[in-house]
């Protein structure tokens, strides 16, 4: 049993975040990460030739926080020698499989801080016989890790329908799994496909299929009437803002729930304007030349699935005029995004990995988990929990599959760690000011000596 001060699960993005920020903070801290995947890759079944990150270069792991660290993006791009190519691209925004790399190179960095291909099947919490201490116990197929303090950052969970659940496998799967599933498909003959939903993700894949199969059958159903185009309104663009989250927390969860409502398509069931022009365009471009293989059926909802050896069988039906049609398909892909932690509609209450401690953790009248403004669920005992990224419910749009505020986050969270009292008050980064914290404050440079856990 490994003890150490901080354990996060997780070392995508967000806990890659918050190790650059325990490291440029100094804290001290023995901490120490554990991923289930063999690597920090970033989504790599999503890294599709073309596709962007829909997200400012400059709202990195680290810069809106330390605009001088070396785990920048813009130091990455130096380091490997493509800087200058890159800057003549002329791109609003950064290859998702270039930032991808970006990711992995930092992630490099903390290599000795990580156990990779770790699978947590069980978060407990002992107490000492002898002490009296209090620990988190977390149990892994590699061993067990005791702590002080835990921060869950394992991203959201994927939303699946509940006609789809009994039928997930090969021919039925989530957008997180396309690249391996359709190679492996491919490989059998594929000769048509569905996919479900209108968002950014299925615009992309809807792209990705009529380039890699030129024969294939393509059913896109969503339930709204077209694809949308995201809202880019530079003034809706603030809620990805400190100091919206300041405005945001605090509400009461009627007026949440009406932001959220006004802002859902600055992130979701949209798309940017670029792949919904390509995706069209190719579309009429294939009609120009005779041919007619993209069904499109919106407005439309799926009612049944039918799972058979050689294909999966739709009922759909259309929802204004009430027409009812199925539609037999090799393989559906499902693009129907994540689940939000919390107690609104379509939430998991709380991470999976907390049920068995549920208990012993806040929650609200609905059971959903009461997070604060610095992150932390309070545990009955007083262990500190954190959740990192986890929390777009209680802290606004910025908060979940968003960039844009990871390294404030980060910087909150050890905030919080180190001083409980120091985190709980306001960020200050409304008027202007960067949250650079105290990485700044004491002076950091470019480059630190990391300690490195025994």
């Amino acid at each position: 049993m490994r003890t150490v001060d901080l354990l996060g699960i997780g070392f995508g993005p967000s806990n890659i975040a918050l190790a650059i920020a325990l490291e440029e903070h100094r804290t001290g801290i023995n901490s120490h990460f554990i991923e289930r995947s063999a690597s920090s890759r970033w989504q790599p079944n999503m890294l599709l030739a073309g596709s962007d990150i829909q997200n400012n270069p400059l709202r990195d792991l680290v810069t809106p926080r330390n605009p001088r660290s070396r785990y920048s993006f813009t130091n990455y791009l130096n380091e490997v020698g493509r800087l200058m190519e890159y800057l003549n691209l002329g791109l609003l925004y950064p290859l998702r499989a270039e930032y991808s790399q970006y990711i992995e190179w930092v992630a490099e960095h903390f290599r000795s801080d990580v156990t990779y291909g770790c699978n947590v099947w069980g978060v407990d919490i002992k107490e000492d016989e002898v002490t009296g201490a209090r620990a988190w116990e977390v149990m892994t197929d590699t061993g067990g890790f005791k702590a002080t303090t835990l921060v869950l950052g394992t991203g959201r969970a994927a939303n699946i329908p509940d006609q789809f659940q009994n039928h997930l496998g090969e021919r039925v799967f989530h957008l997180t799994e396309y690249r391996d599933r359709i190679e492996a498909l491919a490989k059998r003959g594929l000769k048509s496909i569905a996919v479900l939903g209108a968002s950014q993700s299925a615009v992309e894949i809807l792209i990705d299929l009529m380039a890699r199969f030129p024969q294939l059958e393509i059913h896109s159903v969503h339930r709204s009437f077209s694809m949308r185009q995201k809202d880019t309104s530079p003034f809706s663009d603030h809620v990805y803002f400190p100091d919206f989250i300041d405005y945001y927390f605090p509400l009461p969860e009627h007026s949440k729930a009406d932001l959220r409502r006004q802002l859902r398509q600055a992130n979701y069931s949209s798309a940017d304007i670029d792949v919904i022009h390509q995706l069209y365009v190719r579309i009429y471009e294939e009609k120009i030349r005779g041919r007619d293989r993209f069904h499109r059926h919106n407005n439309t909802v799926v009612s049944s699935v039918a799972s058979r050896s050689d294909s999966v069988v739709l009922e759909i039906e259309e929802c204004h005029q009430n027409l009812c049609n199925a539609i037999a398909v090799d393989a559906v892909v499902l693009a129907t995004g994540f689940k939000d932690i919390g107690s609104a509609e379509n939430c998991d209450l709380c991470p999976k990995l907390l049920e068995g401690v549920l208990p012993h953790l806040e929650t609200d009248g609905l059971g959903g988990l009461i997070v604060g403004r610095n992150y932390q669920v309070k545990e009955a005992g007083g262990l500190p929990l954190y959740l990192n990224g986890l929390c777009e419910i209680s802290h606004g749009m910025g908060d979940a599959g968003s960039f844009s505020l990871l390294s404030i986050r980060a910087d909150q969270i050890v905030r919080s760690i180190v001083s409980p009292e120091d985190a709980a008050s306001p960020t200050g980064q409304g008027n202007g000011s960067l949250g650079v914290g105290l990485a700044f404050e004491n002076g950091l440079g470019a480059h630190v000596d990391r300690h490195v856990p025994n």
